[in-house]
């Protein structure tokens, strides 16, 4: 199977935030969407080692900060090419803090939501959180981004005029370097599969 073709399903890019004790975090996912109007409910689908996920699971509270075609790449590689557990970031930032206490993104977006989870669905790598709605605003009326639209317009082009071996994750430009590229290998920086890699050269 063509794994491109699943990117042609229409996703948005949202920054996912959480708060434990003093601990703000955050990630970039793709999966979120509204499921019920009465009562007001979104569903969010969470890779099981984002330590934004673990936050998420032990206080039930998240924001969904909506990104959009402004966003620009750092946006990106700040929520999404590296771990919260050891990284703080909200340092050097732009930030708003909502009325459940966590923080969402208030430039290169154009609104947010606040949410408490119901239910949580184990996915297998994802987990699939379903959360009541407790608040949000619109914050700008620039278009939201599509996974599409930042395929072909944010994401920079993978760096490989260095002559190395190894293979690049065709998603968000990591280089895995060596020989053989192991079948089960998940991507560190967006945690796609090794099916999204292709050999450099």
């Amino acid at each position: 199977m063509d794994m491109k073709a699943m990117y042609n399903l229409t996703y948005g890019l949202f920054v996912l935030t959480a708060r434990e004790g003093e601990k703000d975090n955050g990630c970039i996912v793709n999966t979120v969407s509204q499921v019920t109007t009465e009562p007001n409910r979104i569903v969010v689908a969470v890779n099981k080692k984002n330590y934004t996920h673990g936050m998420i699971e032990r206080t039930g509270i998240l924001n969904v900060s909506i990104l959009t075609e402004k966003a620009k790449f750092d946006t990106f590689k700040h929520w999404g090419f590296q771990s919260g557990e050891h990284v703080d970031k909200t340092q050097e930032i732009s930030f708003q803090r909502s009325e459940n206490g966590v923080i969402y993104i208030a430039e290169e977006t154009n609104a947010f939501l606040s949410a408490k989870v119901v239910s949580a669905t184990d996915l297998g790598t994802h987990t699939l959180f379903l959360a009541d709605v407790t608040d949000g605003a619109v914050l700008s009326e620039d278009p939201s981004v599509t996974y599409s639209y930042y395929q072909s317009n944010i994401k920079t082009a993978p760096n490989t005029t260095e002559k190395k071996k190894g293979f690049v994750c065709t998603v968000c430009g990591y280089i895995y370097e060596g020989d053989t590229l192991p079948e089960d290998f998940v991507c560190p920086w967006c945690k796609h599969p090794a099916s999204d890699f292709k050999p450099i050269g």
